[in-house]
């Protein structure tokens, strides 16, 4: 009865499955025949996959793809294709012939699972293709050169969707051949389309976290409000951080990517030699704007911002297609020229056209810095904390706020203050910037150190003695604190 059950069952998927729409026409195969044959297939392979035997689970993933390729797509995912074929190119180190049969098929699934599978791109399916032609040949030139071309073909298809394992690959890749030409132009190039397309995607993500944030404030009014059950507020609240904190996840991956990248790249490429290369490119190149751009991006990310090749790029960019990125940099330039009016009006204009918060919160704290200098510290104070309203962990703004406590003491001084309490407010904020920024830290330790408080006698006289009880900063910085 039950084997009856279970042929019924699969007659059933069969008629199903030739009446669907798919890239092949068919799911489970042309024909009745094909179709029982291919669910066969399928509980074999997945049998003998889950028992480690790779080459009889082998034959059974061929059968699938010559008779039924749409039937199951986890048969050209990732992982399954790696595990399989790691083991059986490593068993067939002896059989050349069988060996790269093994690579053959591997390569040509990721080549081809995009015309049976739309949500594998042709251009993710190169990009793992060229990662597998470096992981399983890449010996000779010959494979090195032609896995590279398509690792740039892929990336530039996939631009900022590219993963951070092939970034790390083509990029390596493009080290070997610049190292064996002795062309820094090459990994010079890599480096622009690296830098430009994985800051893309850094920025997609933060995108994407900027527009979550209304998302928990609405829910969260929603709780309070009673039109949400605990466990539904919980389960809500739960999927929207599970997506938020996958974000953080790949921004932190894309990060690393980019640092590793730095790090690869910089003994090929000080100032002096960007300078050089892209000053002959300048020659004939000051129309085409893309170009410019990442060489923009390249000299700023390497500090050339000194240099009058960068400084020539940038005005030519800006002039042609203000950006925020450029209004960034001008805002920079102006700023170490001294013309600090100037370089306030391109941060304001930066922080109008960049697109997230992340990218925002940096030209309010140059603003901050600025209007520190210029003694405006009310002002300063202002752009800073709008700096950490876009980024809460923004550790360096926070210090530039202590810092402008710190040094109040001409504008806090006389009878009517506690001598030196306005460095109670500016510890607080030190702390604070230890607290929510571990690459400032330090820093902070350093300027909390070096703060004096109010002598006891002082206090004592204006009968503060209770240090239990919260204490008002008064003058400019109206800010409760306690005393210590």
């Amino acid at each position: 009865m039950k084997k009856f059950m279970l042929f019924a069952f699969a007659i059933c998927l069969v008629f199903s499955s030739l009446a669907q729409s798919t890239p092949c026409g068919f799911q489970y195969g042309k024909t009745e025949k094909d179709s029982l044959t291919c669910l066969e297939e399928i509980s074999l392979f997945k049998t003998f996959y889950d028992q480690k035997n790779y080459k009889d689970a082998y034959q059974h993933w061929k059968m699938i793809v010559d008779i039924c390729p749409c039937s199951w797509n986890a048969i050209f995912n990732n992982t399954y294709l790696q595990n399989m074929f790691d083991n059986l190119i490593k068993s067939a180190e002896e059989d050349e012939t069988l060996r790269d049969q093994y690579i053959d098929d591997v390569l040509d699934a990721f080549a081809k699972r995009h015309t049976y599978y739309p949500t594998y791109t042709e251009g993710n399916g190169l990009g793992f293709k060229a990662f597998f032609m470096i992981r399983y040949r890449g010996k000779t030139t010959e494979d090195i050169l032609n896995a590279f071309d398509l690792f740039i073909e892929s990336i530039e298809m996939e631009k900022d969707k590219t993963q951070p394992n092939i970034w790390d690959m083509y990029f390596n890749i493009a080290k070997q051949i610049t190292t064996a030409k002795k062309d820094t132009s090459i990994i010079i190039d890599a480096y622009e389309r690296a830098t430009d397309y994985i800051e893309m995607s850094i920025n997609e993500y933060y995108k994407k976290i900027d527009k979550q944030l209304p998302n928990f404030e609405n829910l969260q009014q929603a709780f309070e409000n009673g039109q949400l059950s605990e466990p539904d507020y919980q389960l809500r609240w739960n999927n929207l951080s599970k997506d938020t904190a996958n974000s953080y996840k790949l921004i932190d991956n894309y990060q690393k990517t980019l640092k590793n990248i730095e790090n690869t790249f910089t003994p090929f490429a000080p100032c002096n030699v960007l300078e050089q290369v892209y000053s002959n490119k300048l020659e004939n190149g000051k129309n085409d704007l893309p170009k410019l751009k990442k060489m923009l991006l390249t000299m700023n990310s390497r500090n050339c911002q000194d240099s009058p090749v960068f400084v020539e790029i940038l005005d030519i960019v800006h002039k042609a297609e203000p950006s925020a990125q450029s209004a960034y940099l001008m805002g920079n330039f102006m700023f170490r020229q001294n013309n600090y009016d100037a370089a306030l009006d391109f941060f304001k204009e930066a922080t109008e056209l960049f697109e997230t918060n992340e990218q925002k919160s940096d030209p309010w704290y140059m603003i901050a810095a600025i209007q520190q200098l210029k003694g405006n510290y009310s002002e300063a104070r202002n752009s800073a904390l709008q700096a950490i309203k876009l980024k809460p962990n923004f550790g360096k703004a926070y210090i530039l706020i202590g810092d402008l406590y710190a040094s109040s003491g001409s504008r806090c001084s006389g009878e009517q203050y506690v001598p030196l309490d306005y460095n109670w407010a500016a510890d607080d904020k030190y702390a604070r910037a230890a607290a929510v920024d571990p690459s400032v830290a330090d820093q902070a330790r350093e300027k909390r150190r070096a703060l004096r408080f109010p002598e006891k006698v002082d206090l004592f006289q204006r009968g503060f003695t209770d240090s239990s009880k919260p204490y008002k900063v008064e003058c400019w910085i109206q800010e409760t604190t306690t005393i210590r």
